[in-house]
Formats: C-alpha cells, structure tokens, sequence
C-alpha cells in the first residue's frame, strides 16, 4: 500500500542531499543514481534509454490502438507500437450460431479480457457455405457478429473456414463473392481481420494457396486497401517455413500457423521461431490444448510451453471454439446451455486454462 509522503520524510531527504553535496559526491553528468555495477561501483557511463515496456494485451481494443497494420513479423496498433490480440473463435456459425450475441461479447471484452473474436465460416461439410447452407442468413451472421464485436470493442476475424474442401482453389469464386461483399459493407471498419483460407491440407501446395491468394486479396483490397489479411499455410497452417521461403507480394498480411499442443510439440515451436526469425509475420489464429482431433488429452506443459514462445514474440492468438460440444476443444461444458453471463463453472478444462491465460 502506498503512502502520503510525510514532512519528516522530506527533511531527510534534504539533509541527505546536502550532506551528499558538502562531501562532493554530486556528479554533474546524468550518470544512474543507482548501483548497475556488478562489483557495486558506480558506472561511469551514461545510462542508455531503456526500451519501451511490450504493450499489455488487455490495452489493445479498438478504441485504443485503432487501425492495424503490419510491419516485418509485427501487428502494430495505429501509435506503431506492437500489438497482441488474444481471444477466442466460434465453432461452425451454421451450429453454433448462438454465441454470436451482444452481451456475450461483451463480456468477452469486459470480463475475460479477450480483444479478439474470430467467426468461422465453413465452407463445406453440412450447412456450409459453398455446399448447402443458406448462404443469406450465414451472411447475416457474419454481418451481425461484425456489428456486436465493433459494439463490444473486439478486433473480429472473418474466417473462410475451409477445412474438408482441401484446397482453396476449389470454391475461389464463392470466396471473392463473400469477401466483396463484406469488405465493401464494411469498407470504413477499422478493427476487421481478413483469414481468407483457414486450413489448407491434403495435397495443397503452397504454389496453390498463392494462386488463390493472389485472386481473393485484390477483392479484399479494392474495398479495404489497408486492412490487415491472413493467409493459411499447407498442412493445416503449419508450413510457415514455405510461406518464409517465398513470402506474397502484399503489404499488411500475416501468415497463419495453427496448432493443438497435445500432438504439435517442440518440432512445430522450432518452425515457428524459424519463419519469425526469417522475419515472416505469423498470427496463431487458431489453437486448442488437446490434440488435433479437437477431443483426447489436453497437455498442460505443451500449451504454457505455446503460450510462452508466443508472448515473448508478440504473436497473436485465437482459442478454438466457443461451443458445448461434448470435446475436449470446446470450451464450454456438455451441460451448459448459457448464451452468455458465464462463469468458471461453466467452463470446459480449456475454457478455465484459457480463461487463466488470458487473465496470467
């Protein structure tokens, strides 16, 4: 506990400080007044400029660090200073449409000290975008989740969230639909994020992901020219290394890297640093603490193990998923049917490791 300064206290100081000048041990240069020595002399070299403290993620909404961009392997807020967004995804919104709701964004932003919600669209499997979904109310759903996150003071992602279609190539017209009509609605949004390929797996190159970046991101762009874009890697986002090895030839995007720690350990975290250190901008825009199944063990040590790595670069990261689905990766229990107002107890053993994370 901090107290007021008492008149006593000032009169020593001022008998210190003269005893101090009388016995000539003022120094006229800025040399430090504490001991940075390690054999407790005092340093006869200036001190230099510390750097600037890494920016607490709890102070990077909308409302403080406005439009985003990207600059080498960082987000920056619109001050220039690094950005870490941190939150959690919805799960399919065509099965689990019912956490997209004000309150409970809200409360993400206010109690769980989320600053980030990502809306995962999917692009096939049933109810998907590109196979027989309704393609107006998944829309709406998108548009509506925009609004409560921007209403809420959350950055939000707008996740194409191909999965089962393999290749990106396969729906590219479905996505420039999409994409268009969201940038041009939302033209002068500052906090949306573009993931225009979730997931690309199966025999998908890396060559492909580019060919389809190259025809979404200029849809994105004609909009939007500055917002900020997310493009998957090959092997379910976990070929950064090929995304560093030849990089898009746009400004303002990160490449994605996804992980579940129980399976993705060491050989992953080394890829990781590699691509960052190769100065490729990643954004962990998904991850669970089980393993890639989304059900199985969760590994505690693995996931401090990615959570640590990535504070200490300043990466982005998003929590799969927002949903009661009876699975490790859910981070709601089987039994809870609350839309929003939760509680510890009503968290699945993600949800309370996620919810201890992002108030560590």
């Amino acid at each position: 506990m901090h107290h007021p300064r008492r008149p006593i206290a000032m009169l020593v100081a001022l008998f210190t400080i003269t005893l101090a000048l009388l016995a000539g041990c003022s120094s006229p240069s800025n040399t430090p007044t504490q001991d940075t020595s390690s054999d407790s002399q005092q340093s006869s070299q200036p001190a230099s400029t510390p750097a600037p403290k890494p920016r607490d993620p709890s102070d990077a909404a909308p409302s403080i660090t406005g439009t985003l961009s990207v600059k080498g392997t960082q987000l920056l807020g619109d001050d220039g200073q690094p950005v870490q967004l941190r939150g959690v995804s919805t799960h399919g919104l065509a099965w689990f449409s019912q956490y997209v709701n004000q309150p409970f964004f809200h409360q993400l932003r206010q109690d769980w000290n989320a600053n980030v919600v990502r809306l995962a669209l999917y692009t096939a499997d049933s109810g998907g975008y590109c196979t027989d979904g309704d393609r107006a109310k998944l829309t709406q759903l998108i548009e509506d989740g925009i609004d409560q996150a921007t209403n809420a003071d959350l950055y939000v992602i707008v996740d194409w969230h191909i999965l089962s279609d393999n290749n990106p190539l396969t729906h590219v017209d479905d996505a420039k639909t999409l994409f268009s009509t969201i940038a041009e609605k939302y033209a002068h949004s500052t906090n949306i994020i573009y993931e225009i390929c979730n997931e690309p797996n199966g025999d998908t190159t890396w060559n492909d992901v580019k060919n389809y970046a190259n025809q979404v991101i200029p849809v994105i762009r004609q909009h939007a020219p500055n917002a900020v874009i997310l493009v998957g890697t090959p092997n379910w986002s976990q070929r950064a290394d090929e995304a560093a090895a030849s990089p898009l030839d746009f400004d303002n995007i990160m490449y994605t890297l996804h992980f579940y720690a129980a399976t993705h350990q060491q050989d992953l975290r080394d890829t990781l640093s590699a691509a960052n250190k190769a100065g490729l901008p990643i954004f962990v825009s998904e991850f669970g603490i089980c393993d890639a199944s989304g059900s199985g063990t969760i590994d505690y040590a693995s996931a401090n193990a990615w959570v640590d790595l990535m504070d200490s670069l300043d990466i982005s990261y998003v929590c799969w998923n927002l949903s009661n689905k009876n699975e490790a990766a859910a981070l709601f229990k089987p039994d809870c049917t609350k839309t929003s107002d939760f509680t510890t107890d009503d968290l699945s053993a993600e949800g309370l490791w996620l919810w201890e994370t992002l108030h560590g």
